[in-house]
């Protein structure tokens, strides 16, 4: 029966989307006359590498596109994510909340300050982290001491929390602020997936002390390889692009560096592929907004599951389309993944609970009931843009 209701939905799906090949990606880019416009320039101009203006001129531009007052371009979005952490002043030995649902980068970039990552629970409406959850369990386990949050479980302090917006749509960033605060915890927010994204008019990733974004090749704009640190400190900022261009001292040709510093630049031509990107942004934004209204309408014709909508108050740049089953059902959850993917619908499902991986498993974790529950629920269907342009 679940075969049968999985094929049903498989046929459902072709009606309003064709396959290329036989075989539709989970979500790709095409990549247009205007990137191509945009990295011959670079290449003719010889500064293909860290230095260009492609690079200032993608900084200045996210930094007006999201309201932050500083970008500073890096390589990937874990680098973003890394030295937002350092300058937040994670040290090693702290404790840093994330989300236990999130890809296993928020978790990484933590382990590379020395910290160790401290698992919460996310809630239904978004994904996101559980902010009532979260203070429950804050007062339970921890205390204020100078104003620092200790863990009372392990004496260590809770230095910094990494709320995620999970597949673009915004969590519950208010709430959380909120809870934050009360706890004398930095806030950084893990935007590497919500680029476009809004809650109540503020641009996803300008709520806490650092923004990071991802370019990756598979988000809403693509560098091919890239991220970005947001921030309004221009202080923050200037330290910011100081170490991730290996802490280099300005000189005319002397090669002195005054602290450890990261080879984090980004490449001119990466940067001008992301300039291209950018200026289709909002074309992309409503192309997903089309292709949500496509599996809306799909959706109708199945009690079993519906489409993951925006947040109330918020704009979702619908990074990744996302099936919710109305009841966690692992079996019908893998029939489905595996008739879609045979019938050339690229579809995955949630990532593992971090807090599952082997690297992680002995870290500190409140109950994980929702995301365990989420598992059994999640499935990423086919997302690209250029999709809503189908019949």
């Amino acid at each position: 029966m679940k075969t049968d209701l999985a094929n049903s939905f498989v046929e459902a799906l072709r009606e309003v989307l064709t396959t290329t090949n036989g075989f539709i990606p989970l979500h790709e880019h095409r990549v247009g006359e205007l990137e191509k416009e945009y990295v011959s320039d670079c290449i003719e101009s010889t500064f293909v590498s860290s230095v260009g203006k492609y690079v200032d001129r993608f900084e200045q531009e996210i930094a007006e596109y999201t309201g932050a007052k500083r970008a500073i371009a890096v390589v990937n979005g874990t680098a973003a994510l890394h030295i937002s952490l350092l300058l937040s002043g994670v040290q090693k030995g702290d404790e840093v909340l994330i989300p236990g649902l999130t890809f296993v980068a928020t978790s990484n970039a933590v382990s590379y300050c020395g910290a160790s990552p401290h698992f919460v629970d996310s809630e239904e409406d978004t994904l996101g982290v559980d902010p009532i959850k979260l203070d429950e369990y804050l007062s339970e386990i921890s205390y204020i001491s100078e104003d620092s949050c200790i863990n009372k479980n392990t004496g260590k302090k809770i230095s910094a929390i990494v709320p995620v917006h999970i597949f673009g749509h915004p969590c519950k960033i208010h709430e959380i602020v909120e809870v934050a605060a009360k706890y004398k915890i930095t806030l950084v927010e893990d935007a590497a997936e919500s680029l476009g994204s809004f809650y109540q008019d503020k641009h996803t990733g300008t709520f806490g002390k650092f923004g990071s974004i991802s370019f990756n090749g598979n988000k809403i704009i693509t560098t091919g390889g890239g991220g970005m640190i947001i921030t309004d400190d221009d202080q923050l900022a200037d330290q910011a692009k100081h170490i991730t261009t290996t802490a280099k001292v300005p000189h005319r040709w002397d090669y002195v560096h005054d602290q450890v510093g990261f080879n984090y630049r980004m490449p001119n031509l990466n940067a001008a592929f992301g300039c291209a990107q950018l200026q289709n942004l909002e074309k992309f934004l409503a192309s997903k907004r089309q292709l949500f209204a496509k599996y809306e309408e799909v959706f109708q014709k199945f009690d079993f599951a519906s489409i993951l909508k925006e947040p109330s108050g918020c704009r979702s740049n619908y990074w990744l389309q996302t099936m919710m089953l109305h009841k966690p059902d692992k079996s019908l959850k893998e029939v489905l993944l595996s008739s879609l993917n045979e019938a050339g619908f690229m579809s995955r499902p949630a990532w593992t609970g971090i807090h599952k991986l082997n690297p992680f498993q002995n870290c500190p974790r409140m109950d994980m009931y929702t995301l365990e529950n989420l598992e059994q629920k999640i499935i990423n269907l086919p997302s690209s843009a250029f999709l809503s342009e189908k019949s």
